[in-house]
C-alpha cells in the first residue's frame, strides 16, 4: 500500500517536512509519480515492531525492584 507524504507523516506521527527531508536524504524509499512522492507503507513495519520490543524491554527494566543495599564492613 502506498501513502502520500501527508499520510506517511500521520502514520509515523512525524512532521511532513521531516518525511520530505528523509526522502531527499534517501533514508525513506519513495516513488515520484510526477506530482507527488508515494511511499510504500511496508518499509516501516519492521522498524515499528522493533520499537515496540524496545519499549517493552525498557518498561520491564524500569519495573524491576531496586535490590537492597548490602553493607560491606571493612574489618581492618
Amino acid at each position: 500500500m502506498y501513502l502520500t507524504v501527508k499520510e506517511t507523516a500521520e502514520y509515523l506521527s512525524m512532521p511532513e517536512e521531516l518525511i520530505e527531508r528523509l526522502i531527499l536524504e534517501k533514508k525513506i524509499r519513495a516513488l515520484y509519480d510526477g506530482t507527488q512522492h508515494l511511499i510504500n507503507k511496508d518499509q516501516f513495519d519492521t522498524h515499528l515492531e522493533q520499537m515496540e520490543k524496545y519499549k517493552e524491554l525498557i518498561e520491564e527494566y524500569l519495573s524491576e525492584p531496586i535490590p537492597e543495599d548490602w553493607d560491606a564492613k571493612d574489618e581492618d
